[in-house]
């Protein structure tokens, strides 16, 4: 890679972990080398507290925390590190009439595809809506679905297109992502991982030209794609391996 970016943000699930699994080590080693250069963002539609437990425990004690910028639920919050602990630094949650309002379009949106019955599936898999507060999230299989059994449930898409549209027509004025795997995430308008990167510039003051991302779904449909529209730099993986090769590239 030529380009030489002065802050990197990252996609987490397929990108630097496999989905809901813990990054490896050697993944948070490598990340922990490069925030001793530049500043790095991780941008995912998991909560806050599925970054607790999937990404930072494979952190390195010494990292450069402050160089760190967290945004879970795809932009919706964003934490910094500030006085050894990591602090909110925005929060877009819904107000409980919003809430409720999404909540029913989503039920009906449910009903009116044939998504309402639920799969064959154990119960160990979790639930298939979970409120994430700046975010509420749609998972075919269950949130806690093994990765190889939602690789294969809908790679193309075209299972939980029919929902994302109904979704569309109920709740115009929300954002509604449709993610690489098994989910559908829903969001205030306009709050998205473009969103992160406007952001991003404004915590910085690096300008987009400057920055990298990098995920696993840039192809257009893509639940990292938006980021294009801010004009930033991009660079698709398939997989943490390929995301940890370019890490060491840069590196």
């Amino acid at each position: 890679m030529d380009f030489r970016p002065k802050l990197v943000a990252f996609d987490l699930d397929g990108t630097l972990a496999e989905s809901k699994q813990p990054m490896a080590l050697d993944m948070g080693e490598a990340l922990g080398e490069l925030l001793e250069k530049i500043p790095v963002a991780v941008l995912s539609g998991a909560s806050f507290a599925q970054f607790e437990t999937q990404f930072l425990p494979a952190m390195p004690d010494s990292v450069h925390f402050d160089h760190l910028y967290l945004f879970p639920m795809n932009a919706a919050r964003c934490y910094v590190w500030k006085d050894g602990q990591w602090q909110m630094q925005y929060d877009h949650s819904f107000s409980d009439v919003e809430r409720a309002r999404i909540m029913q379009a989503l039920h009906e949106a449910m009903e009116e595809t044939g998504f309402a019955e639920e799969p064959p599936r154990p119960q160990e898999w979790g639930e298939r809506i979970e409120d994430r507060g700046a975010q509420i999230t749609f998972s075919g299989l269950g949130q806690k679905a093994p990765v190889e059994e939602k690789k294969k449930w809908d790679p193309t898409k075209a299972k939980r297109r029919p929902l994302f549209e109904a979704l569309l027509r109920r709740l115009s004025d929300f954002s509604i992502g449709l993610n690489a795997t098994t989910s559908i995430d829903i969001t205030h308008k306009g709050i998205n991982k473009a969103y992160g990167i406007h952001q991003l510039i404004k915590l910085t003051d690096i300008s987009v030209s400057e920055m990298l991302y990098i995920g696993d779904a840039l192809r257009e449909g893509g639940n990292d794609s938006i980021v294009k529209d801010t004009g930033i730099k991009t660079q698709e993986v398939f997989g943490p391996q390929e995301t940890l090769t370019l890490i060491k590239d840069m590196l």
